[in-house]
């Protein structure tokens, strides 16, 4: 494909700035007018209650991740003590907002051929950027280049992310309406295609690459290794399936699904494999949990009574050596 076209990408693969961008005709008023790019085969649309509904098969991995995504964000929100706790809920929470706004755009909630269709999908485009970043950042962390919970941290992340968002937003506003035409419009889509294929992938793999650093120098745990090489494999078998293989899966299945059902959902497992990364990485306070396990509360008894005999001598270590002590 040619660098800065969505041409290639938009004949493989049905994504929803692809009805905003391409070339014009002329009509017999002789009136430019976009006509888009259509790709190859894409699933097929239901009606149900005079509703046109696309990517029928896709709208349901999507009402799926949210499940599953309100059930992460959960779990994060319960271990308060767990580090990087604060930074990975807002990169889920972004995550949440960016597979919601997928579900508007692919399923038609909002039509393609309505003013506000552009919007929504800058909006989504801002989001998937603002996710990315997040993601790379929540990556670097692990480094301790600063203390994370902290404000600095915190903000950092939330400010730098709204940056991101910003960004993508607007180059993709200005993309689809065309309002500088001589830089950025439907036919000159570079500026689009950088913020959204090249930082994100530069962004996405240093976050691979960084937490296999960590992992492999650092920390010595294959299970977490494991972990990161699996969100990696479902990432790229997703963009793989989706840019290379849509066409044929579409055909097979008589167009009722294509490769954005398969690119959603191993999104889902990579952005599972995420979490299921942080949570084996990290690890809480047992002082200070909030747990309703009685384990956590049994060690600190065990704790508090070595202190309570703790007289400085050799034996004062474990309670084993209090009672097994002549005194």
């Amino acid at each position: 494909m040619t660098f800065g076209q969505f041409d290639t990408i938009c004949e493989k693969a049905s994504l929803p700035l692809c009805p905003l961008v391409g070339p014009y005709e002329e009509s017999s008023y002789s009136i430019l007018h976009q006509t888009g790019i259509t790709p190859e085969c894409f699933a097929r649309s239901i009606d149900l209650a005079n509703t046109i509904i696309f990517q029928v098969g896709n709208a349901f991995i999507n009402i799926a991740a949210l499940g599953v995504l309100v059930i992460i964000i959960l779990n994060i929100r319960s271990k308060f003590t767990a580090i990087g706790r604060r930074e990975i809920l807002d990169f889920f929470l972004i995550l949440f907002v960016t597979v919601f706004l997928s579900l508007v755009v692919d399923s038609g909630v909002v039509p393609p051929g309505s003013g506000a269709y552009a919007w929504f999908v800058a909006v989504h485009a801002g989001f998937s950027s603002a996710c990315c970043w997040a993601l790379m950042l929540n990556g670097l962390l692990g480094f301790q280049f600063y203390e994370d919970g902290t404000p600095r941290s915190v903000w950092g992340l939330r400010i730098s992310s709204f940056c991101a968002f910003a960004l993508t937003f607007i180059i993709a506003v200005l993309t689809f309406h065309g309002w500088t035409p001589d830089t950025l419009s439907p036919t000159k889509t570079t500026g689009l295609f950088v913020v959204l294929y090249l930082l994100n992938a530069i962004f996405v793999a240093t976050y691979i690459v960084s937490q296999l650093a960590l992992t492999i120098f650092v920390l010595h745990d294959p299970w977490a290794l494991g972990a990161v090489g699996l969100g990696t494999f479902f990432f790229a078998a997703g963009q793989v399936i989706l840019y290379a293989f849509s066409y044929k899966i579409c055909d097979n299945v008589k167009h009722y699904l294509d490769g954005l059902f398969f690119a959603s959902l191993t999104n889902l497992f990579a952005s599972m494999m995420v979490y299921k990364y942080w949570d084996m990485i990290t690890t809480e306070d047992l002082e200070f949990s909030v747990s309703n396990k009685e384990s956590a509360w049994e060690v600190k008894e065990l704790l508090d009574e070595d202190r309570r005999y703790d007289n400085g001598s050799e034996y004062a270590g474990s309670t084993y050596a209090l009672n097994s002590h002549m005194f």
